[in-house]
């Protein structure tokens, strides 16, 4: 299969040539897991919700902080999930196509792009996961697997949307120390990750603690260490 190159053009298809060994586990999760091993929230049986990507992106990192992965930290002052660390992403346009087809791999990389200055060309896709939902959105989002196979800068675009872009060595995800159980007022728990001075958690920590369990990179930590959310959250 062809690597991608960019959101415009021919087809946006995934390819796992050339991908780096280390993330061959991540591969093989891709490949084998189950909806319900990711997630109680699932898309409605009836169709409803609003189809959207993100992209979880994987880099090789430098020789000192080995493998990461790019997050972004969204603005405090918008309406949904202000404030929360999460991957690139956001909701389908016309133009990305069949969100049952190839639209979620091109949404993902435009939206990447459009919040982070990311170089499409650069990534290649190399997985897709299974469907997920987000109840208080009303999102069905798709997480899309990608290698930077060829880094570009990456920052700030739209101060209105994202408040910094940052990356996250793997091993800081995996490391036990860096592992939490937030506890939202609504009495929801779930995993969450004390990374790069911010409180990663909700969704994107799912999605997270879902791929280091499936990839055989977790760690054994204590999930009985508990971080409050506020009820801004």
């Amino acid at each position: 299969m062809t690597r991608t190159s960019g959101t415009q053009g021919g087809p946006v298809t995934l390819s796992r040539e050339g991908l780096p060994s280390w993330l061959d586990p991540v591969a093989h999760a891709a490949e084998t897991v189950r909806p319900t091993q990711l997630s109680r929230f699932l898309p409605p049986e009836n169709g409803t919700g609003r189809q959207s990507a993100v992209l979880i992106l994987f880099g090789d990192g430098d020789g000192e902080r080995g493998p990461e992965l790019l997050l972004m930290e969204r603005a405090s002052s918008l309406r949904s999930h202000a404030g929360q660390p999460s991957f690139p992403g956001g909701a389908l346009d016309p133009e990305d196509g069949d969100p049952q087809g190839d639209g979620p791999l091109r949404a993902a990389l435009r939206e990447a792009e459009e919040e982070t200055g990311l170089d499409p060309s650069g990534v290649q896709l190399f997985g897709v996961l299974p469907k997920l939902y987000i109840p208080v959105s009303g999102f069905v989002v798709t997480p899309v697997l990608g290698w930077w196979r060829a880094p570009s800068p990456v920052g700030v675009v739209d101060p209105n949307e994202t408040a910094r872009v940052f990356t996250v060595p793997v091993a800081d995800l995996t490391h036990p120390d860096n592992r939490v159980t937030t506890v939202h007022p609504s009495g929801y728990q779930g995993p969450a990750f004390l990374v790069e001075s911010a409180l990663v958690w909700g969704f994107t920590a799912g999605v997270i603690d879902r791929l280091l369990h499936f990839a055989g990179w977790e760690r054994p930590w204590d999930r009985d260490r508990r971080v409050p959310l506020d009820l801004r959250s």
